[in-house]
């Protein structure tokens, strides 16, 4: 599929992707005949771990030596786990920051909600 087609499945703009194969997120796109990029499933299928991995807070530094990692092949399966593994520990640990601080707005937002009905019941 061509940049334009990647970049309406991806949501990403073609900007972006440009700027993704620069950097060395993607890398290798094959071309066409005219020289314009071609993606496939294998790309988009990178992308959205890329997304996902950006949407869960990894630094872009750290989604590039993944993607160093990964284009070494198999031999660095246990490295690029131990990456996603710590990831995911930091990922627990806001979570459960966020969750206290949602508690923390709910029990607020309950004692404004008392407050009120004390007012309007006065």
């Amino acid at each position: 599929m061509n940049i334009q087609k990647f970049s309406e499945i991806t949501n990403l703009s073609p900007h972006t992707i440009r700027y993704y194969e620069k950097i060395g997120l993607l890398r290798n796109i094959a071309r066409n005949a005219s020289g314009h990029r071609w993606f496939t499933e294998k790309e988009l299928a990178w992308v959205e771990f890329i997304k996902r991995l950006k949407d869960t807070g990894m630094p872009l530094d750290d989604i590039l030596k993944y993607a160093d990692l990964r284009e070494e092949g198999d031999s660095t399966s246990e490295q690029r786990m131990q990456m996603l593994q710590a990831h995911a520990m930091k990922l627990e640990e806001k979570i459960a920051e966020e969750q206290f601080h949602l508690q923390k707005l709910k029990e607020k937002i309950e004692h404004y909600s008392k407050l009120v009905e004390l007012e309007v019941n006065a």
